[in-house]
């Protein structure tokens, strides 16, 4: 699956967001690196939504939406 990221240059390297992924946010000393970084992040970010959604008190479906 493809996310858009917002990347910034910044003092220190590069900072990096998913606008998708509210609150998802990574950095790196170079752009390669914050990508880098980014994609670990939004890794983590939807392990840890479906383990919330798995343990959630109700029945959980998929659905699937063109992009």
């Amino acid at each position: 699956m493809k996310y858009k990221v917002a990347l910034r240059k910044t003092d220190e390297g590069f900072s990096i967001s998913c606008p998708g992924l509210p609150g998802c946010w990574s950095q790196g000393k170079t752009e390669q690196e914050a990508l880098e970084n980014i994609a670990d992040a939004i890794n983590e970010y939807v392990a840890v939504s479906a383990e919330l959604a798995a343990t959630a008190d109700t029945e959980m479906r998929e659905v699937e939406v063109a992009a």
